[in-house]
């Protein structure tokens, strides 16, 4: 089966040089959140979690009833939704509609059923022009997600694509969640929400400009330097 992959018109930066947009993609378990949100603090920059705007909704959905088979009703819910998301590196809090979501969105059932709105392409207009306001509205910010590379901010100053060996975002997913899920459920969350994630956009090999960081023999600490070199090689391009 042909990859359905969602184009549209990319944000645009004036020329600035307190400007600074940094790009971060990478498949599930890679550290892209931990890592952006320590980037951002080393800059001095906001941060975006795109992938909390994706988990918020599914939230909303699956506690309206919502089936997730049915794509227009999940494109609606979406371009209804009061969504409130905070882009300090410091201080996380997502809201949708007057409910704060910011630790249930991270419950297993969220992670399983996420590919419902991510996968459907009028949800994901509506979330990449709602992304890109966030980043313009920022001067300084680190954007990170599956399509922030290639479809929300291909003009970034620097872009990356933040990965690791299927073996090593297995096992710091199953710390993340404390031991609770077992193999089959790592699995899940993992490898088959990415399997079906990359049927509406690339996060797994880097477009043409996107520096790839490999942090599968990498500590935390590294990979955030890692990273902070990989911005300042791009910012000399």
């Amino acid at each position: 089966m042909d990859e359905q992959r969602m184009e549209s018109s990319p944000v645009t930066h004036a020329a600035n040089p307190t400007n600074l947009v940094v790009a971060i993609d990478g498949p599930s378990g890679s550290g892209k959140s931990s890592v952006s949100k320590a980037v951002a603090r080393a800059l001095g920059a906001a941060y975006l979690d795109t992938g909390a705007m994706y988990r918020a909704i599914t939230y909303s959905v699956l506690e309206a009833g919502t089936d997730l088979s049915d794509a227009d009703a999940i494109a609606q819910a979406v371009r209804a939704a009061k969504l409130e998301i905070s882009v300090d590196p410091d201080r996380e809090q997502v809201v949708i509609g007057d409910t704060v979501v910011t630790d249930a969105i991270r419950e297993p059932r969220i992670s399983e059923q996420v590919s419902a709105v991510a996968t459907n392409l009028e949800a994901r207009a509506e979330l990449v022009r709602r992304q890109r306001e966030i980043i313009a509205a920022n001067e300084r910010i680190v954007a990170e997600g599956r399509d922030i590379t290639t479809v929300v901010a291909p003009d970034a100053e620097a872009r990356i694509l933040l990965t690791a060996s299927e073996q090593a975002r297995l096992r710091r997913r199953g710390i993340q969640l404390g031991g609770t899920q077992d193999a089959n459920q790592l699995q899940a969350q993992v490898l088959e929400r990415d399997k079906k994630d990359s049927t509406v956009v690339n996060f797994t090999q880097a477009a043409d400009g996107v520096i790839t960081v490999d942090s599968s023999d990498l500590d935390f600490e590294q990979t955030v330097a890692a990273v902070l070199d990989a911005i300042a090689t791009a910012a000399k391009k």
